[in-house]
Parts: C-alpha cells; sequence; structure tokens
C-alpha cells in the first residue's frame, strides 16, 4: 500500500511532470538535429510517421508484458478527440512552412508570444486568472528571444520586394501556426479533462489518430518515388540513419508521455512556459560546451529568460497559497454554518424535535453527552431503533432530514430509517419523553 500510494504521488507531482517534459524535449530536440541535419532529411511527415510508428509498437510491447495499460479505441472518443490530433499536425505543418521564409529567432519570437494566447484562452475556457506578475514574466520571456535573436532578425528584414512577399507570406503562416498550437494545448487539456483520459491514453490516441493523417499528408507532399527514396536513405547512410530514426521515435514517444503528463499535472500555459525555458539551457549548454559565441544578446537573452521563469514560478506559487487558503476559509466558513445549524444542547432540542411530526417537544434537556464514543455508541443504537421508535432521534440530537448530517454514514443510515417510518401516527400515540430521566448511556 505504501508503494502504491507513493508511486501515485508521483504521477500527480506537477515538478517531477515538469521535469520529465523538459528531458524528454531535449533529447527530442537532439534527435531530431541529428536526423534533420547531419543525414539531410527532408521528407519531415515520413519522419512523423515513423516517430508514431515507434510510439505506438512501444505501447503494444509494454502493455502486453503488463509495465502499463491504456483504453482501447473507442469511436465516440476518437471523434472528440480528432480534432487534437489533427490540430497537432496543423501545428508541425504550419512550423515548417514558417521557418521556410523566417529565421529561427523570429520564429522563437511568435512562439512565446503563443503562451500569452493559450494564457487568455485557460481563462476563457477554464477560468484561470493571468496575474500581473504572470503577465510581466511573458513579456520577459518574449523580450529575450528579441534580445537573444536582434542581430539576426535585424539583418533579416527584408529589402527586395519579391523578399517581403515572402516575408509576409511567412508571417501569416506564423499566425497560424499560434493559433494551432494554443489550439491543440487547450484542446489537449479541455479533452484529457472531459474524458478522465490518463498519460497512455493520451499518447495512444495523438499518435493513432495522427498517423494516418501525416502518412496522407507525406505520400502527397513529400514525392514517394524509388528515387527519392534511394536519395534519403543512401547505401553508404542507411544503417546510421535508420538507427537515428529508430532513435528519434522512442524520443517522440517519451515527449509524448512527457507532454500529457505536464499538461495533466499543471495547465496548458505552465507547459508551454516550460517549453519555452527549455530551449535556455540548451542555448547556454552550447555557449559553454559546443563553441557557439558567447556575444552579449546572447547572455542578456538567457539572464532575461531565466529571470522570465523565476517570475512566473512566483506567480504560480503565490496564487496556489492564494487559493490554498481561500479554500480553507470557505471550509471553516461552512462547518461553521453547519455547526450553528446542529443542535448541541438541551435547549436545542426543543426546535429539533418540534420538526419532528408526532414528537412531543421537551421541555427541558438538562445533559449532553461530552464523550466521543458515548455519542458513537448512542448514534449507533438510535440508528438501529430508529424505525420502530423515532423519538430517540430526537433526545440524541439526530434530525435526519437535515443535509448538515449528511456526511456521516451513521446519520445518513437514520435518514434511510427515517424515510421508512410510517408518519402517519398520531401524536397521541407516541410517549412523551421524562426529561428528568437519564439516558443510560451516560
Amino acid at each position: 500500500m505504501p508503494t502504491s500510494a507513493h508511486s501515485a504521488s508521483i504521477a500527480n507531482s506537477a515538478p517531477v511532470s515538469i521535469l520529465a517534459y523538459c528531458s524528454s524535449s531535449i533529447l527530442m530536440t537532439v534527435t531530431n538535429k541529428l536526423v534533420l541535419s547531419r543525414f539531410d532529411f527532408n521528407m519531415n511527415f515520413l519522419l512523423l510517421s515513423i516517430q508514431a510508428i515507434v510510439a505506438l509498437v512501444l505501447l503494444s510491447v509494454f502493455k502486453k508484458v503488463g509495465l502499463i495499460t491504456y483504453r482501447r479505441l473507442d469511436t465516440g472518443e476518437a471523434k472528440k478527440w480528432f480534432p487534437v490530433s489533427l490540430s497537432l499536425v496543423a501545428m508541425i505543418y504550419s512550423g515548417s512552412k514558417s521557418l521556410q521564409f523566417l529565421s529561427i529567432p523570429v520564429y522563437t519570437i511568435f512562439k512565446n508570444l503563443t503562451i500569452i494566447l493559450i494564457a487568455y484562452g485557460e481563462v476563457l475556457w477554464f477560468g484561470s486568472k493571468v496575474t500581473p506578475v504572470m503577465l510581466l514574466s511573458f513579456i520577459l520571456m518574449v523580450l529575450s528571444s528579441i534580445i537573444a535573436g536582434w542581430s539576426d532578425i535585424n539583418s533579416f528584414v527584408p529589402k527586395d520586394p519579391a523578399d517581403l512577399v515572402r516575408f509576409n507570406l511567412g508571417y501569416a503562416w506564423m499566425a497560424l501556426n499560434c493559433l494551432f498550437s494554443a489550439g491543440y494545448v487547450l484542446f489537449m487539456r479541455k479533452r484529457i479533462k472531459h474524458f478522465n483520459f490518463k498519460d497512455f491514453d493520451t499518447v495512444y490516441y495523438n499518435n493513432v489518430l495522427s498517423l494516418p493523417v501525416m502518412l496522407t499528408l507525406s505520400f502527397c507532399l513529400e514525392g514517394w518515388t524509388s528515387g527519392e527514396f534511394g536519395r534519403t536513405f543512401a547505401v553508404d547512410v542507411r544503417s546510421a540513419l535508420t538507427v537515428a530514426v529508430v532513435l528519434s521515435g522512442v524520443s517522440s514517444f517519451l515527449i509524448s508521455y512527457g507532454s500529457a503528463w505536464c499538461v495533466r499535472c499543471t495547465s496548458s500555459t505552465t507547459y508551454s512556459m516550460v517549453g519555452a525555458l527549455n530551449k535556455l539551457p540548451v542555448a547556454a549548454s552550447g555557449i559553454l560546451f559546443l563553441g557557439d559565441p558567447a556575444t552579449a544578446g546572447n547572455i542578456l537573452g538567457i539572464a532575461f529568460g531565466f529571470i522570465a521563469g523565476l517570475l512566473y514560478s512566483y506567480s504560480k506559487t503565490d496564487q496556489a497559497q492564494k487559493n490554498f487558503a481561500l479554500a480553507n476559509n470557505s471550509s471553516l466558513s461552512n462547518s461553521a454554518k453547519s455547526d450553528a445549524s446542529i443542535p448541541s444542547s438541551g435547549n436545542d432540542a426543543l426546535a429539533l424535535s418540534s420538526l419532528t411530526p408526532g414528537i412531543a417537544p421537551p421541555t427541558v434537556f438538562p445533559y449532553q453527552f461530552t464523550s466521543p464514543l458515548i455519542n458513537s455508541v448512542a448514534s449507533t443504537v438510535a440508528v438501529e431503533m430508529l424505525p420502530h421508535h423515532p423519538e430517540v432521534s430526537s433526545v440524541l440530537g439526530l434530525d435526519a432530514r437535515q443535509d448538515v448530517h449528511s456526511k456521516d454514514p451513521l446519520a445518513f443510515k437514520a435518514s434511510k430509517a427515517w424515510e421508512n417510518h410510517d408518519h402517519k401516527k398520531e401524536a397521541s400515540s407516541l410517549p412523551v419523553l421524562d426529561p428528568t430521566e437519564r439516558f443510560p448511556f451516560n
């Protein structure tokens, strides 16, 4: 049991899910860069299809050996989940098209602007709040991208009219990419909550529904000819490329799981913010270990990004503490109201018994039980006696018709017995309790 509880706490841990997403994202970046750059692999949708196939094979193998479970494909759920998979494919395609016309720094700036779009999407869809500190962290994150890529941005401004058209086309694709990115993350969170998906359910549905779409796009747009496949999978690099593609598939499986886990345990905004912050250690490691130039813009950009991350973490922590305090105060207030509505003294028995048909109110109730054990025993006996002697509930302060007792299993059982009692007896047929007699439990 402790092991199970510990596993459950890890499965619902936001910091662990963020760490898993960060690690898988870095691994995915490295493997994709290896495949697409070193091997000059330009069939992007084919690569994504292979990654989805590898992820589905891993899911099937892990399920057969008993390591994981996930639900079967349901037609009704698949129809409602399909917009999530479609927005994922649209996000990938629009991102690749925008990179054809825009530089990577410009692309990164707009990707970071998507965080703000997602944050206000959560306000509309989930009732979240965007605090001033949180908004400041978003602005600093965008500013860090501008500072880091300023030299590239400045040199990328087109001067030829033909280049200006391409530049505007790149902005159009980038705008679509922002919308599809926000839609994908928000749709995924909404559907996870709606279907109560576990993390491996999300991985399975995302891959199995997007695979046919990506294969179709690859066939239509990437030219499935023997010449193209021969050039892409050249003999001299075929073995190494195959290993790299399979590794990228494993990375895709890990990031699919990490993304689903992070979105479920945190929020769409936090997931997107982590994705933006994840680029900072990659950039820093490039400067420290890979010989990337340590310009003032790069260093300032990384510094602003880390400050943005700290501000966002502070705002989320502060918001969580305020929400906890508000919920705690509300709980105490409701508890006080409930206590106020439950008779706790002999005089209160007058009001309680007057609500009970056929029971004459006692004039005085000279004592009350002070021992929780005595109260528990008395309640148990009252539950068993109530169908035949409803007057006992008045003496013990049990009014089954009041909702304030619904949290008590004994009172709930008493309420059921009360509902089955015959209320047609006349008041004169019921004995009037002598308030001077002590109850035998005292």
